[in-house]
């Protein structure tokens, strides 16, 4: 049987799989400057990117979290795929044919895999789109039509429509090759008495992720004996479907949210739709579930979301409903350092009737004439309180007031009290009283008025949290890695595993005893045991290689961050400017050996042990001449 895939074509597969491909269908990458790029991370919630791809070197690295490796360590993280999986998919991408070596396969993962999920589902999308062409999808087609959707506008959504039969789709995707399992594991098909389709009768959407894999459906009911009598049906949680991390349309948005730096988030399926034919293309919708603190990150990850230049925009009905999902967002409005804005049609109409009533102009009009979401916020708060008497406007006045302090900018909090006190129809020092006040409550750890908490310490700082013990006390820890003491240290292995041909030959005199930091040693280590750096001139998987064979993280986090960190030269480094960095390396253990020597010599008496006293003399005098050596040699070069 098949076994283990040959380390040539993994090799090959590293090599023609680009990172910065690879990586920017999930994040916005900008360039950062040496040849790298850089963008929000996403493996942990940040909102200054810290997380760095090098094309050249195939690395990534997060600075802030740590996270790092190459274009396969990074598919296994993100898509919680198995390396071989992960070298499968990327050899499909690439067009590499994988050969295997001869032996037991090794055992897979439990259940279906995940590329066997995402095939079904790709082939579940063609199938309902060739369905949409027939009779028993006249309905489908008629309710397309009446909400100003074309066969055309179908096509670019890859709207389809699913049969009424009970087995149809299961009975076609059975004939591919896929067993019942994964049908179910998916959630194509249901388990009962038979395997039916989950889908029945329905107009369909595909969800797909940002890179374009189709990864679930959105169903609408069409027919009225329709058993289900919810309008929407939504595929559930799967193996690849998690619906707080997936937003519609995400796949066409996303170039668009990354040049615009806005994202506009609306609340269906057709009006994504409406949206993108009208011009605004960078819409996207939360599948069958509010908005969260989830979607957040994700949708952060492709606007670049790292200063206040950037819009988030969301579209509410009018109605109640609408006013309470406005309140739900501004709670969540921390998540975004973008600005964040709200746009409703005076009469109610979402984007898809209002594009309907009034065309594509319309449409851009409404985003084009977005207000900001504190404003409409506070509008609403208003607007439950009678102001023409006294009562009411005290307590208007309070719970605005505590909006007012919860907002993010601080530089408008001034601006917004002076609004708030005409709004009401206050004396504006009234106003400023109370939002200090209100302040200062939430500097206590009350809540604001978007349901935001205030004035609490990060988990970890400060007091323990409630309900749990002390921590005990914290190991010592080793060095941090930017530490001016090492940063030779950092440098140099910087230029070993970035340019390790200008490093071949001045290195060889560099031992694992010139690092003083156990992480860097650790690294010169890997690197010593490879051959040093003259193998990395010759190794087209250099540093990648040396990362598979190491197995201490931290030492496997610093290799990562190193391959990808630009180098502090302003040109591109050659054998003079290595040689500069070795000897000064060189010349600051020669400058550690001298002081140890010269302790040693303090502590022994000429008189008592002259032989060794003697020694350890001619020892430092040899010391000594060899820092002048490389110092002048460092300042030659």
């Amino acid at each position: 049987m098949a076994g283990r895939i040959r380390d040539e074509d993994i090799a090959e597969v590293r090599e023609k799989a680009r990172i910065d491909d690879v990586v920017s269908g999930y994040v916005t990458l900008r360039n950062a400057g040496g040849g790298s790029m850089k963008g929000l991370c996403p493996f942990h919630d940040e909102k200054s990117a810290s997380f760095h791809v090098t094309p050249s070197r195939g690395f990534f690295h997060c600075f802030g979290c740590g996270e790092g490796g190459d274009v396969i360590n990074f598919l296994m993280k993100i898509d919680g795929l198995t390396f071989t999986e992960a070298v499968e998919r990327l050899a499909d991408k690439t067009g590499i044919q994988l050969r295997r070596e001869e032996g037991d396969a090794p055992q897979g993962p439990r259940g279906p895999a995940r590329g066997r999920l995402i095939e079904a589902h790709r082939l579940a999308a063609e199938f309902y789109v060739d369905q949409l062409t027939t009779p028993d999808a006249q309905a489908a087609r008629q309710f397309l039509g009446s909400r100003g959707f074309d066969q055309h506008a179908a096509a670019t959504f890859g709207v389809g429509f699913a049969p009424r039969g009970g087995e149809v789709l299961f009975r076609y995707l059975r004939q591919k090759g896929f067993s019942a399992e994964e049908l179910v594991a998916g959630g194509l098909a249901g388990l009962g008495r038979s395997h039916y389709d989950k889908f029945r009768g329905r107009l369909l959407w595909p969800i797909r992720e940002a890179n374009g894999e189709v990864i679930g459906f959105g169903a609408r009911r069409i027919f009225d004996d329709d058993r289900i009598e919810a309008k929407y049906l939504n595929t559930s949680e799967t193996p690849i479907y998690k619906k707080s991390h997936v937003l519609y349309g995400l796949d066409l948005a996303r170039k668009s949210i990354g040049l615009s730096s806005q994202a506009v988030i609306v609340e269906g399926y057709t009006d994504v739709m409406a949206c993108h034919l009208a011009g605004v293309t960078t819409a996207v919708a939360t599948c069958g579930t509010a908005f969260g603190d989830d979607h957040a990150r994700v949708l952060r990850r492709f606007l670049g979301d790292q200063d206040a230049r950037g819009e988030v925009i969301f579209t509410f009905d009018g109605d109640a409903a609408g006013q309470k999902a406005a309140l739900r967002a501004f709670g969540g409005d921390q998540n975004f350092v973008s600005q964040t804005y709200v746009a409703v049609e005076p009469s109610g109409m979402d984007p898809c009737d209002l594009r309907l009533a009034k065309g594509d102009e319309a449409v851009r009009e409404l985003i084009a004439g977005r207000t900001p979401l504190y404003r409409f916020v506070l509008g609403n708060v208003l607007s439950r309180y009678d102001l023409d008497r006294a009562d009411g406007r005290v307590d208007a006045l309070r719970e605005a007031a505590r909006l007012v302090s919860s907002v993010r900018d601080k530089s408008k909090v001034e601006a917004f009290t002076r609004e708030l006190a005409a709004s009401i129809g206050i004396d504006v020092d009234d106003a400023r009283a109370e939002v200090r006040r209100a302040s200062a409550r939430a500097a206590k750890g009350g809540r604001d008025a978007g349901g935001r908490e205030q004035g609490r310490l990060p988990m970890g700082q400060g007091q323990p949290a409630q309900g749990r013990p002390a921590a005990p006390a914290a190991a010592p820890q080793v060095p941090d890695l930017r530490d001016p003491r090492f940063a030779l240290e950092r440098e140099t292995l910087k230029l070993v595993l970035q340019h390790p041909v200008a490093v071949a030959n001045a290195a060889r005199d560099v031992t694992v005893h010139d690092f003083t930091h156990p992480t860097y040693a650790g690294v010169w280590q890997a690197v010593a045991a490879a051959g040093g750096p003259s193998a990395g001139a010759v190794d087209a998987t250099w540093p990648t290689g040396l990362r598979d064979r190491m197995t201490d993280p931290l030492a496997m986090a610093a290799l990562s961050a190193l391959a990808v960190e630009p180098v502090l030269s302003p040109r591109e480094p050659d054998t003079a400017y290595v040689v500069v960095h070795v000897n000064k390396l060189l010349e600051l253990t020669a400058a550690r050996r001298i002081a140890d020597v010269k302790s040693r010599l303090q502590r022994t008496s000429p008189q008592q042990d002259p032989v060794e006293y003697n020694r350890m003399f001619q020892e430092l005098m040899a010391l000594e001449q060899r820092r002048r050596t490389l110092r002048e040699a460092a300042l030659g070069s």
